[in-house]
């Protein structure tokens, strides 16, 4: 079996979900006592938000190069980067290692795709929901149609992510506004919802929604460990 390099801390309490996962899913493959090889580098995430507020995504760059790196030097067959948002520095993690990166993207359109999805909902930061790194990758490279929430939706998703699940808070009333903003991009066509960062799936499950939801960790997650055991 490969070993997983995850590149975590962004925030903590995804990262720990990944943890949980690939161990899962790997006994779930394998049975008996068997879990994941992996590697597990965090970074400060306080570091991380203040340059992102910043927009200092260069120097983001440069902090996420070195990491992965690190992760390379320890063992690590492939990265796994444990967020949707820093995905936007994916191509610079790419050049700096010599092994794969798993983009985030990648399996979770793939999983949309197969149960034969075209439209769908995009939740996560503003940088994901907005900027074209996430969005074209999805509509380039997979063929989907990606729908949005409206600005002050936008803004809402946003401030609960970092404000709340960021702090391992797990609010009710924050999962009601959600319902409402998939209800209404399932009202605008969106077939199903893309969890497009890794903290929303502390809040949602699949019967907080009426329409189906592809939790990106999960997904994620699960891919690295099929590639591990390629």
């Amino acid at each position: 079996m490969k070993t997983i390099g995850l590149l975590g801390g962004m925030s903590w309490e995804s990262s720990a979900e990944y943890y949980r996962i690939t161990n899962e899913e790997t006994k779930s493959r394998l049975g008996g006592h068997n879990n994941a090889r992996s590697l597990l580098l965090t970074l400060n995430f306080h570091e991380i938000r203040e340059l992102q507020q910043r927009a200092a995504w260069d120097d983001l760059a440069r902090i996420l190069q070195d990491a992965a790196r690190q992760l390379e030097g320890a063992g690590a067959d492939f990265i796994v980067l444990c967020t949707n948002t820093m995905h936007k520095v994916a191509p610079e993690i790419e050049q700096a290692v010599s092994i794969p990166l798993l983009h985030i993207a990648d399996p979770t359109a793939e999983e949309v795709r197969a149960h034969g999805f075209q439209t769908v909902g995009l939740l996560g930061t503003k940088f994901t929901m907005e900027e074209a790194f996430y969005r074209e990758r999805l509509e380039d490279k997979h063929h989907l149609s990606i729908i949005i929430p409206e600005q002050a939706d936008r803004a809402i998703v946003h401030r609960v992510i970092f404000e709340e699940l960021c702090h391992g808070r797990v609010i009710e009333q924050s999962r009601v506004e959600f319902q409402r903003i998939i209800d209404d991009l399932s009202r605008r066509g969106a077939e199903a919802v893309i969890l497009g960062c890794t903290e929303l799936g502390l809040l949602l499950q699949p019967e907080d929604s009426g329409v189906p939801l592809f939790d990106t960790t999960a997904l994620h997650a699960r891919a690295a460990v099929k590639l591990a055991s390629l």
